[in-house]
Parts: structure tokens; C-alpha cells; sequence
């Protein structure tokens, strides 16, 4: 049978470790542990599980990171997680039966990343990363931040899920310093660097330099389409939240020059119309989201809720302003089907219950 090493790079993880290896110690054949400067009891979880744990001084590079932990296993493929990540039961039992019939010839396994979810739990924003990797073929992680191994040679994908459970946040500054030292030692920034350091910007909160990087990125000629439309959507954003209307639509339809519409894409433009009280036209973008399916395999981000429950809330809202209240009343409950719990859906329903 095929074997699985287990690789991990963690710091200061005691909440969320023994979790992750609890998850994964039945389904992988070796467990190697990479500990970048932990100063609780990380290291002392891990031992619990495995006695291959190595130290790697942080450099701010998270790539050479875990190349470092890649060059310690020594099984068929190489699984990595990060400590806040877990294998949910479902999805064990999955892996457990792949792993019996995965053929050799197989390089890079993608599987789905569930991480975020709704208040039941349910995933609502998911994409397929590079996650068992076949060892002593020379894959290496690149970019300092947001690393990843460009997924070559003979790729299949797999319904087993990994799902991310983070506890606390991390420090919410600590890529930005790194990308800003970047700048500070003048390192270059591939096209992909320089989406992520955008973005990076934008969750900081400072829209009119977000506006700048992103629009930096859109002027290179080697962007990823998926990067591409996230980059265009998060802009929107930014001049919406500037108040350039002007911008905000402009960069939305934009979008469509790269691929068809995303039912995000068509949320957006809805939401933009419905506070510009221009009905009609929100509605044809809600219900044109209804319409579209999405592709998990092409690498994007995709936020599940854009595809049914939102545009059902948001026709609601639209009907209602509209004055047909029985149209309303029909997609709220279209909404419930999909969300029988969730706060807008029950208000929305009491509030027609004592409307009638």
C-alpha cells in the first residue's frame, strides 16, 4: 500500500495540535514536525504523536519552511497540513480508501479546503489546494506568503475534504510585515506576490493604497484568471468603500472580460444596483447567480453562498421593495430551505407571518 508522510510546520499551536494529529495518526505512516520558535507547549504535544520534530529558525519565509519539512520524509507521498486544520471523520474513512487504491503514477492529489462556514457549520467558502504530493520528485514550495506548489505532472482531484477550525487568530499583521520587508530589501515580486500583497492591504483596511496594488497587479501580463477576478472583486470593494460609484461597477463588469460571470460577481453587481434603488436591474444579476454553477476545479475561491442563499435572500428584499409580497414571501423560503436556522431567513419569516 502506498505510504504517506505527514509534514508540518508549526509555532506555538498547544490549542490546536493535538487536534490535527488526533485527526491524521491513523492515516499516515510517518508524522515529521517542524518547529519554527515555539515557546508553549507545542513541542511537547507533538511528542505525544511522533519523535521526528525539527527545528527550523524563521527567516519570514514560509516556502522554505516547509521545503525544509518536505526534505525530511521519507514515504511515497507527502501530506501537509497546517495546525489549525483537522480531517473530519466523513472524510478519514474517504482518505483511508483512496490511500488503498491511489496509483503510484499519480503526482499531486488536489483536494478541497473548506474554510468558512456559516453558523451551523456548513462550509461556505472552498477551493482545491495541492495536498498529497508525491515525494523524491523534486516539487518545491515557492513565495514567501501565500506558498504553494504549482501543481504539475499527472494531477487528480479527490473528494476527500480538509477542513480548517481555527481557535484564535493569529497575528493579523504578520504577512503584511513580511511582504513590506520584502519591499524594504528590495526583493522582486512575482505577479502572484504582488495579488497577495493587495490583498494583504486591503484586510488592513487602507483602500486607497489596496486600489493602487491592485490595479498594480492588473497591469501584469502573466495573472491567473481566478486571481484575477477575486482581485477585481475585492477593488469593487475598495472603491465602494471610498464612495467612487463611478469605479465600483466599472471594475465588476471588468470581470467578464476574463471568464463568465461568477455568481459572486453577479451578487455584487446586484447589491450595487438594489442600493441605487434601481430594482429591476438587481434582480436580473440575482437571479442570473441562480442560474450559474460553480467549478471547484478551476482553482478559484468560491463562496457557496453566492450560488443559492444569498441571491434567495436578497430577491426577498427586492420583491418586497417591489410590493409583491407573495414572490417575496416564496424566495425567503427558498433561502430556508438552504438555511432553515439562519437569522435573516427567521426574521424574515416572522416579520411575514405578522405582515399577513
Amino acid at each position: 500500500m502506498t505510504t504517506i508522510s505527514l509534514c508540518m510546520i508549526v509555532k506555538n499551536e498547544e490549542d490546536v495540535l493535538k487536534r490535527c494529529l488526533e485527526s491524521v495518526q491513523d492515516i499516515t505512516d510517518e508524522i515529521i514536525i517542524v518547529d519554527t520558535g515555539s515557546t508553549d507547549n507545542t513541542k511537547k504535544i507533538a511528542k505525544e504523536f511522533t519523535n521526528k520534530i525539527y527545528h527550523f529558525s524563521w527567516v519570514d519565509d514560509f516556502a522554505k519552511a516547509r521545503n525544509y519539512s518536505f526534505s525530511k520524509a521519507t514515504k511515497d507521498y507527502i501530506l501537509w497540513l497546517d495546525a489549525d486544520d483537522v480531517i473530519l471523520p466523513k472524510d478519514k474513512e474517504k482518505f483511508k480508501e483512496f490511500k488503498k487504491t491511489l496509483d503510484k503514477n499519480i503526482d499531486i492529489v488536489m483536494m478541497k479546503y473548506n474554510c468558512g462556514f456559516d453558523s451551523e457549520g456548513n462550509p461556505t467558502l472552498s477551493y482545491y489546494r495541492e495536498r498529497l504530493i508525491k515525494n523524491f520528485k523534486n516539487y518545491t514550495w515557492i513565495g514567501r506568503i501565500h506558498e504553494v506548489i504549482p501543481p504539475t505532472g499527472n494531477v487528480i482531484y479527490s473528494d476527500v475534504s480538509i477542513t480548517h477550525k481555527k481557535i484564535h487568530r493569529n497575528d493579523p499583521n504578520r504577512n503584511l510585515r513580511i511582504f513590506e520587508k520584502m519591499i524594504k530589501d528590495n526583493t522582486p515580486f512575482d505577479t502572484r506576490q504582488k495579488f497577495y500583497y493587495a490583498r494583504e492591504v486591503y484586510y488592513s483596511g487602507d483602500y486607497p493604497k489596496a486600489i493602487e496594488k491592485f490595479n498594480d497587479f492588473l497591469n501584469s501580463d502573466d495573472k491567473w484568471v481566478e486571481n484575477t477576478i477575486s482581485a477585481l472583486l475585492d477593488l469593487s470593494t475598495c472603491y465602494h468603500n471610498i464612495g467612487d460609484k463611478e469605479h465600483e461597477i466599472q471594475t465588476l463588469f471588468k470581470s467578464f472580460e476574463f471568464s463568465t460571470p461568477r455568481s459572486q460577481t453577479c451578487c455584487y453587481i446586484g447589491n450595487f444596483f438594489l442600493k441605487e434603488n434601481k430594482i429591476d436591474l438587481a434582480i436580473y444579476w440575482y437571479e442570473l447567480a441562480l442560474t450559474i454553477k460553480p467549478d471547484l476545479k478551476s482553482g478559484g475561491f468560491f463562496e457557496m453562498d453566492y450560488y443559492h442563499f444569498i441571491p434567495y435572500i436578497q430577491l426577498c428584499v427586492c420583491y418586497y421593495k417591489l410590493g409583491n409580497i407573495q414572490k417575496s414571501i416564496e424566495y425567503n423560503e427558498l433561502a430556508g430551505k438552504i438555511k432553515p436556522n439562519n437569522t435573516l431567513y427567521l426574521k424574515n419569516k416572522e416579520f411575514f407571518e405578522n405582515f399577513t
